[in-house]
């Protein structure tokens, strides 16, 4: 679960609902002062949500990309059914091309897609539907497949305890599997509240479907190399749901550019943002 730094929206940034062909979508949108030189899809991972790039926004538009990061159905302030069939891999890929139709600017051309973890294999999906609407697309902390069998084992229990419990009750049992409390005392009591509210709000059976995914995902890296598109995968140093090994091995096999920041783990995008921002806005500019 991804912790960000702050919850203070940059002046640069607006939030909204944004409208598409699928529905309405909670965003987060910053632009730069001047005429943006391309516009970036922000896509949350398992159990996120779009202020998990909150520390991203003002360092892209300094960097002059507008970034839009957005709640995916079902998650936080983004309506979803109580139906599993709802949130089908295909179905998170389609509302992600929506999302990036109704963000495409006339003067901006195709969007850069970025998908954070779980996000990484729902973007994936999307190219492979359709990759015109994009100029590239960054995989932040995600791999080829499936996660790694120790976590496998965690959101299997997870799976389970959604099927039987409330997320109140849920909720606290993940408290009580969190690392001492030293670790957690240096979250803000409000981004501490928040991440509870966040939990409160997802859609359990978003959590569901999307968490079977992440257990069952195929190795599809040859079909997205296949695209064409140009690729960057970008992760801490050490991450604990793909290894970073199996990570530097997705990026040979895409020809793809390959960025580890330093000091980060699985989420870069809060624990080292500037760095983070520097590394995305570096590509973006290169692919044009």
């Amino acid at each position: 679960m991804s912790r960000p730094p702050s919850l203070t929206l940059p002046p640069c940034a607006r939030a909204y609902r944004l409208d598409t062909e699928r529905g309405s979508f909670a965003v987060q949108d910053a632009r730069p002062e001047a005429a943006p030189i391309g516009t970036a899809l922000l896509v949350p991972g398992f159990t996120g949500s779009k202020e998990d790039f909150v520390a991203l926004l003002e360092p892209l538009a300094a960097a002059g990309f507008r970034a839009v990061a957005v709640d995916g159905r079902g998650q936080h302030e983004s309506p979803g059914p109580r139906d599993e069939l709802a949130y089908a891999q295909r179905e998170l890929a389609l509302d992600v091309l929506a999302q990036a139709r109704a963000v495409q600017e006339p003067d901006s051309g195709p969007v850069h897609l970025l998908g954070h973890s779980l996000g990484g294999l729902i973007t994936r999906a999307a190219v492979l539907l359709d990759a015109a609407p994009f100029r590239s697309l960054t995989v932040l902390s995600s791999g080829p497949a499936a996660i790694e069998a120790s976590q496998q084992t965690r959101v299997r229990m997870l799976i389970e305890a959604l099927g039987t419990l409330d997320m109140e009750s849920v909720w606290r049992a993940m408290r009580e599997l969190d690392p001492p409390e030293a670790a957690n005392a240096a979250t803000p009591p409000e981004v501490g509240a928040f991440l509870h509210r966040r939990w409160l709000n997802t859609v359990p059976e978003q959590l569901i479907a999307t968490g079977r995914q992440m257990l069952e995902e195929p190795d599809r890296v040859a079909e997205l190399a296949r695209t064409g598109l140009a690729t960057h995968v970008v992760s801490g140093a050490v991450d604990y749901a793909w290894p970073v090994s199996w990570m530097d091995a997705m990026a040979e096999r895409l020809s793809a550019r390959r960025t580890v920041i330093e000091g980060a783990e699985h989420s870069p995008n809060a624990e080292r943002p500037e760095k983070t921002a520097e590394a995305l806005a570096g590509f973006w500019s290169g692919v044009g």
